[in-house]
């Protein structure tokens, strides 16, 4: 099993990202490439999820649209992604956030992690 990991490092390029986790709010660039053009699409949200080591790494995101909640599943190692800049930084309990799902209006607040310069 090492040695499939050690190829996969090897092969897949990998992108140095800031670091994130469940209950932070990030926006998300990606390439999308519809026929011949090619164009980057901003996709903000929370994160409810990490999941997975290495190369098959990848993060869940998830955003209201209207009324409707809209999540999207980012491998890390992706090609397509261009940047990842994290707008807040969450305090959450858990490394999975499903809960969330569930949650509307107020209830759906995430607080705010507090920095270290501000004690």
């Amino acid at each position: 099993m090492d040695i499939i990991k050690e190829l996969q490092n090897e092969l897949v390029e990998t992108k140095q990202f800031p670091e994130f986790g469940a209950g932070d709010t990030v926006t998300v660039s990606y390439k999308i490439k519809e026929g011949n053009k090619e164009r980057i699409q901003q996709f903000q949200g929370v994160v409810i999820q990490r999941r997975g080591t290495g190369t098959s790494e990848t993060f869940t995101v998830r955003k209201m649209s209207g009324n409707v909640g809209v999540e999207r599943i980012f491998p890390i190692s992706s090609p397509f992604l261009e940047s990842i800049t994290v707008n807040k930084r969450g305090s959450v309990r858990r490394a999975r956030i499903f809960y969330f799902r569930e949650r509307t209006g107020k209830a759906a607040r995430i607080k705010e992690k507090r920095r270290a310069s501000e004690k």
